[in-house]
């Protein structure tokens, strides 16, 4: 181990757009209840309001779109919206398997979130079995103070503490709000233990959260600005590098495939750009094989290598990835 590798002896965990998907899960919220008022919500004000504590994001809502509403009105009025979409949040990719492999190897988890305790419990019925690897579960009503304070941690938190930070944003458009942070990661596939000090993985490719995604018109070789027709069951911000999984196209059968999603930076609006090897009415994506390689080019970050059509080929031949053909 390098003498300048940092020594973990615990990590804690933000909750939303970190473990669930809960951010893009509740995104109209906030439309659906400001449409009751005539109101429609303001996108750079709510980016700001971003890792807000609870009181203080709802005190600016009331304040900037002028709500006849207290605080506790507000929150009672609201509550259910969110409770219905809370349970279509699902796990982010890399989530699960980087927890449980810290867990299994004796690592001491933690779960520090800016939600109130309430609703982190209702958060964490999705982590199922798996939510009882942290011995440790706060919610920002259970600390004297908020974020950007350590006691809750956040990136500024963090590093007020002296802790290493690794930060995951969940918009993209937002990354250099985080440049404070120790590395700046896409998701948590591309979480390395073993430059942090922590145990590494055993194994390389692994069974992701199949991720459905379907074109009913067009091929899937886009920009996100064009691919209106296109819908998502699942596809999270945090969804970035090389994957493999399974393509039906439009002559029928189904074939093997490897997709590249990365985001393009280089235009006034950041937009995310997708290849595959297949022109595919629907895909399946199963695996993950490797992240980009930082370049400012992005159609030479999402180039697919032979080594890549390689990897998935042999995986895909594996029980584990080859079941999801039948799907």
């Amino acid at each position: 181990m390098a003498a300048t590798t940092p020594r973990v002896s615990a990590v804690i965990f933000d909750l939303d757009g970190t473990l669930l998907d809960t951010e893009r899960a509740t995104r109209d919220v906030l439309n659906e209840f400001l449409a009751a008022y005539g109101k429609v919500p303001d996108k750079e004000k709510e980016e700001r309001r971003l890792g807000q504590m609870y009181r203080e994001s709802t005190t600016g809502i009331i304040a900037d779109y002028g709500l006849p509403l207290t605080v506790e009105e507000y929150a009672v009025a609201i509550y259910p919206l969110y409770l219905k979409r809370w349970q279509k949040a699902k796990p982010l990719p890399g989530v699960e398997r980087l927890v449980k492999h810290l867990h299994r190897n004796g690592v001491p988890l933690a779960l520090a979130s800016n939600s109130v305790r309430r609703n982190i419990d209702h958060k964490l019925l999705k982590l199922k079995d798996w939510k009882d690897c942290f011995s440790v579960i706060l919610g920002g009503d259970q600390v004297p103070r908020g974020k950007p304070s350590p006691d809750i941690v956040g990136v500024q938190g963090a590093r007020a503490s002296g802790a290493k930070v690794v930060a995951v944003p969940s918009l993209q458009s937002q990354r250099q709000h985080y440049s404070i942070a120790d590395s700046i990661l896409y998701s948590l596939l591309d979480f390395h233990p073993e430059l942090w000090g922590l145990p590494p993985f055993e194994d390389r490719c692994f069974t992701n959260r199949t991720i459905i995604l379907e074109c009913p018109d067009r091929p899937c070789n886009f920009k996100e600005s064009s691919y209106g027709d296109c819908t998502y069951e699942y596809v999270p911000d945090q969804i970035s590098g090389f994957f493999f999984g399974w393509a039906k196209p439009e002559a029928g059968g189904v074939s093997r495939s490897v997709i590249s999603i990365g985001w393009d930076f280089s235009l006034r609006t950041v937009e995310r750009v997708m290849i595959t090897t297949e022109e595919p009415l629907k895909l399946q994506l199963v695996g993950y094989i490797r992240k980009l390689q930082s370049t400012e080019n992005i159609s030479q970050a999402l180039a697919i290598t032979d080594e890549d059509q390689a990897i998935a080929r042999d995986a895909l031949d594996l029980p584990v990835f080859s079941e999801h053909a039948k799907l």
